[in-house]
């Protein structure tokens, strides 16, 4: 791998010392850019365009080619997961994600297993082996996945959702099966983070993207604890080089759980305004 160029964002999420300080901005890969639309249409399809290793490099680096970044994500989607375990993800257009087979029952939720990741996820693994490359050591590349709970909530719903009363049905109602799979989830997620930081990921960002749809107790219970599985699980060092600059996201519920104690074993923690 090429020696970094510009290390500020990691050196910022250790604590070190920085001529400036990087803010992390949500956008939504680039899509408003002209180039991003013009290879989107090419692909046909968002998956094909996730699928595949070169065009998710390409898009990954369309930004850094017009602004003076200081890391890049690699582009991929929080669904990755759920989709290599058979759910059958896809996108219709204006509903956005949703799946083919839904979690329903305690034999759905035994029927799933942890994910081969150079296998089932390998074309995510060869995107960041190729962006590493590209990249050619300009800046730090990220890596990510969406929690355990953000991924059960579209698993049992089958796709985004206004109210969630499918998934918290099933916390209220049967907790031992949500708990189930959440468990399968924390697994497949700490592996799947781990194979994106040994293919060349240099920092992991994890998206709590539903977390806000939880009370507090029930946040603990049913998000947290599996978090904390997560940031406990990760690779902490890679090639000789540190690889625990981990970035957790919720939204819609930071800024209520400021405190600290929630959130040890992050370095940082995004917050939406």
């Amino acid at each position: 791998m090429s020696e970094l160029k510009n290390d500020r964002y990691l050196r910022a999420l250790l604590g070190q010392p920085v001529d400036k300080t990087p803010v992390w901005v949500m956008r939504q890969a680039g899509r408003y850019l002209p180039e991003y639309r013009e290879i989107r249409a090419k692909a046909g399809d968002f998956m094909t365009l996730c699928s595949t290793p070169d065009l998710a490099c390409e898009v990954t680096l369309q930004p850094l080619r017009r602004y003076d970044l200081d890391a890049a994500i690699i582009f991929s989607d929080i669904l990755t997961i759920p989709d290599a375990m058979g759910l059958g993800l896809h996108f219709v257009p204006g509903e956005g994600p949703k799946f083919k087979n839904v979690i329903c029952s305690a034999a759905d939720i035994a029927k799933l297993g942890v994910p081969d990741m150079e296998d089932n996820l390998r074309y995510v693994m060869d995107a960041i082996r190729v962006t590493r490359r590209e990249i050619n050591g300009k800046v730090p590349l990220i890596g990510f996945s969406g929690s355990p709970w953000t991924l059960a909530c579209y698993m049992v719903e089958g796709g985004s959702s206004k109210d969630f009363a499918k998934v918290k049905g099933m916390m209220f109602d049967a907790p031992e099966q949500m708990h189930a799979l959440l468990a399968v989830l924390a697994k497949s997620v700490i592996a799947y983070l781990n194979a994106q930081i040994a293919a060349g990921a240099q920092s992991i960002m994890l998206f709590d993207t539903w977390g806000g749809a939880l009370g507090q107790s029930n946040y603990q219970q049913f998000s947290l604890a599996y978090m904390q599985q997560i940031v406990a699980g990760l690779t902490r060092e890679n090639d000789g080089q540190s690889s625990a600059c981990y970035i957790i996201y919720e939204r819609g519920g930071a800024m209520v759980r400021g405190n600290g104690r929630y959130w040890s074993g992050w370095c940082w923690v995004g917050l939406d305004y």
